[in-house]
């Protein structure tokens, strides 16, 4: 599941008041009244990733680096970190061009310790 980075602010702030936050955050374009071009579009300068429901003490950790969002190819990464068990994260080409072009991964990671996380990934311009 992939969603817009606006899409993805609104969950985090939530809804009613969160969407006054979400359009000063985001940005809706310019208001000169002169039908000036939209800003260019994002680029992506660092990747960001948030694991949900994270081990206190004992983290997972996933760290996307902008090589591997410019190369573009499926990749798999462990977030094992600091957690006695581990979980694995794959991002397809796809997704990467997702990314890169500014939108919002949700990703699952695979079953350890018999549970999963909710991963998302993000690019940051």
């Amino acid at each position: 599941m992939t969603m817009t980075r606006k899409q993805f602010l609104r969950t985090i702030v939530g809804v009613g008041a969160g969407a006054v936050a979400v359009a000063a955050i985001a940005g809706c374009g310019g208001d000169d009244g002169g039908g000036a071009a939209d800003a260019a579009p994002n680029v992506c300068t660092t990747p960001n990733t948030v694991i949900q429901t994270n081990h206190a003490g004992a983290a997972h950790v996933m760290t996307v680096a902008l090589a591997d969002v410019n190369a573009g190819v499926d990749k798999t990464y462990d977030i094992m970190g600091a957690s006695l068990h581990t979980h694995s994260v794959t991002i397809t080409a796809a997704q990467f061009a997702q990314i890169k072009n500014g939108q919002t991964l949700a990703l699952t990671s695979t079953s350890g310790g018999a549970h999963t996380h909710a991963v998302t990934v993000m690019c940051v311009s």
